[in-house]
């Protein structure tokens, strides 16, 4: 049960984020595209609210979407949001762009 509470938090933490607006480094050409390859090296990493931001940042993307398994989404592409796949632990799995 606090696992679920956990995860609904984050989630909703997360959502918020995803209606910020872009703040991204110089790098960046500052358009929200998001560029996945830049942030794999969070695979693997147990996922925090801080840790899902900052890979949006670092991947220039405007908005960032956290899916759980068996979770259903949307089928839209946005070539501005990341996305960030966990498993049952919390754990990374994938960072897309899409």
């Amino acid at each position: 049960m606090y696992r679920a509470i956990s995860l609904l938090t984050l989630c909703g933490l997360l959502a918020a984020c995803s209606s910020s607006p872009e703040t991204t480094p110089a790098a960046h050409s500052g358009d929200g595209r998001c560029n996945a390859e830049a942030v794999q090296h969070f695979v693997d990493q147990r996922i925090t609210t801080e840790m899902a931001e900052e890979a949006r940042v670092e991947s220039g993307a405007k908005y960032l979407r956290v899916t759980q398994p068996n979770q259903p989404v949307t089928m839209d592409y946005n070539p501005q949001r990341l996305n960030i796949d966990i498993d049952d632990a919390d754990t990374i799995v994938r960072l897309s762009c899409g």
